[in-house]
């Protein structure tokens, strides 16, 4: 006579409870509310609004609440400069707190970055593209590299980003429609360098490609750059080149350009502004095809600017040099906003809204590069 017995079978574990949900940002306001009012808070205040929860800090450093700012119009410039400390040899760069309603601490002050992992590139070149900032190549220790580092100014740290395909240093270049061109900064002695001379890098594919260029016109060294109605212009020691991006097109710059460029430049509203050897700051109006001088800085700025480099800030142009004034040890680095307008004649006029010592360094110090970011 068989016997049968029953299994008993396990019970299956019980589910786990769901996540609670996420704080919202803002207590009674739904998050896409909050979102639309904390992109319009200032940026000096984003510190401060980072403490007061753990979804309030991780909104302030992402890419959401910053596309948030950009299709609300409420992104700010912010100027980004870069010294060479002679006491160290390294590159650091700073940003410009500007805080005009503070009555206890300056108004206007540089902040120091963290530095660049390759703090000791020389000619480097540089360019801004969205949210980040790009170091492109440069020599250490007398050998270019091909090395670049973008710094994403939302949260003040250094990435890497894609070598380029021929090591470089003193090279121009610029950025146009979101991609980046750079151009010489190298000897054209074998194939690789002469297919490369000019590349473009677009961050979206994360990929360097070469930019045909005619044999001709590939100087190595490159003093300055700039990016005007979508041409960027390279200024070799001899002759200066455009890039007419759309096109492909190559072509030299008219003389007058030329002869008149001198050290580094910014661009506002299709005028190249640059400092000359006169002491005097100069437009060059592309569409005419002459020099103007800015007029109406006469009793606002020293008669000479040492190391006067220039970026245009949501506008405005930007002036920073330096003042080794007196026999102390230390060297101040100074910067100007202006104001630019042109008049009914079709002169270039400056007013002066600022201008302050920002930053003490040590005397051997100098100014690399400056641009803005619009965050």
């Amino acid at each position: 006579m068989s016997s049968s017995s029953s299994t008993v079978q396990p019970s299956a574990p019980p589910s786990p409870p769901p996540p609670p949900p996420s704080p919202r940002l803002i207590p009674s306001l739904p998050d896409d509310v909050a979102l639309n009012i904390v992109a319009r808070v200032p940026r000096r205040h984003h510190p401060t609004l980072s403490l007061v929860s753990k979804s309030m800090k991780s909104l302030i450093s992402s890419p959401l609440l910053y596309a948030a700012r950009s299709l609300l119009s409420s992104a700010e410039h912010f100027l980004y400069i870069s010294l060479r400390l002679h006491t160290s040899h390294f590159i650091r760069f700073y940003t410009l707190y500007q805080n005009p309603n503070n009555t206890l601490n300056p108004k206007y002050s540089l902040i120091p970055l963290p530095l660049i992992p390759s703090p000791s590139l020389v000619g480097s070149a540089f360019a801004a593209l969205d949210h980040k900032i790009y170091v492109l190549g440069g020599s250490i220790k007398d050998i270019p590299s091909s090395q670049v580092w973008s710094l994403d100014c939302r949260t003040h740290t250094w990435e890497t980003a894609p070598n380029m395909h021929v090591s470089r240093e003193f090279a121009a270049a610029g950025a146009v429609e979101d991609k980046i061109y750079v151009i010489g900064g190298c000897v054209v002695d074998n194939w690789a360098r002469s297919k490369n001379w000019a590349e473009v890098y677009d961050p979206k594919t994360r990929k360097w490609n070469s930019v045909p260029s005619p044999i001709e016109i590939r100087d190595k060294w490159m003093h300055a750059s700039a990016v005007i109605d979508g041409k960027v212009y390279a200024m070799a020691d001899r002759n200066g080149v455009c890039l007419e991006v759309k096109s492909g097109n190559w072509a030299t710059v008219d003389s007058d350009l030329d002869n008149g460029w001198r050290g580094r430049a910014c661009v506002i509203d299709g005028v190249l502004f640059c400092y000359d050897y006169l002491g005097n700051i100069r437009g060059y109006d592309v569409k005419e095809g002459i020099w103007k001088e800015l007029k109406g800085l006469e009793k606002g700025l020293p008669r000479f600017l040492c190391g006067a480099t220039m970026a245009n800030l949501g506008g405005k142009l930007m002036v920073v040099w330096e003042s080794k004034n007196g026999g102390g040890k230390q060297m101040q680095i100074l910067c100007a906003e202006i104001e630019v307008k042109k008049d009914e004649a079709g002169e270039l006029w400056g007013e002066i809204e600022w201008s302050d010592v920002v930053l003490l360094v040590p005397r051997e110090a100098s100014i690399v590069h400056c641009l803005a970011v619009a965050l």
